[in-house]
């Protein structure tokens, strides 16, 4: 496993640039700087849903999304490595669709909400979409495998599912937008 980090803080920041997996330096406002970080936001974000009280299999599989977005932060800091294979978006894909069943149609829009955990599932959901538009960006003038990309757009779908389910799991159900307030 290559270094580990005894020290913190290195200063080698200090003058605004950060490295790489591959020990190349780069801007720390860079557009791979910004796509790998905010797959580690969104890895935290998860962890918020972790922290509260879930069904077992949705624990199991958030730890597991959680195992692979470290490995995709990887993928996306080390130029050409490939950690994320067409696999592990079909296995989301399988996992979207064994929660989606038993979820009734979408009639009208759902704000985030729906008590505590499927809030902190929409909040997360948000940042992996936000995780990626920054490894598109990132693709527009860098090699992004595409195993990337569809990943994290299958996990923003799997939150979205699964923000609905712990909803109706806590008995807060979903929140739908209502058009005509007034």
């Amino acid at each position: 496993m290559g270094h580990r980090l005894s020290k913190i803080y290195t200063r080698t920041g200090d003058d605004g640039t950060t490295g790489l997996g591959d020990g190349s330096r780069v801007p720390k406002d860079s557009a791979r700087v910004a796509a790998y970080g905010t797959v580690d936001e969104a890895n935290s974000a998860i962890g918020l849903v972790l922290a509260c009280p879930l069904p077992d299999d949705v624990r199991a599989l958030l730890t597991t999304v959680q195992h692979q977005l470290f490995d995709l932060g990887g993928e996306l800091c080390i130029p050409g490595h490939a950690a994320i294979e067409d696999a592990d978006v079909e296995r989301l894909e399988q996992q979207l669709d064994h929660h989606n069943e038993a979820l009734p149609a979408l009639k009208d829009f759902i704000l985030p909400g729906g008590g505590e955990a499927g809030a902190r599932c929409h909040l997360a959901r948000t940042v992996v979409r936000r995780a990626e538009r920054e490894a598109v960006t990132l693709s527009r003038h860098d090699a992004v495998r595409p195993q990337a990309i569809r990943y994290l757009n299958r996990l923003s779908d799997l939150l979205f599912v699964l923000a609905r389910v712990l909803a109706r799991a806590d008995g807060h159900g979903e929140v739908l937008w209502v058009r005509e307030r007034r």
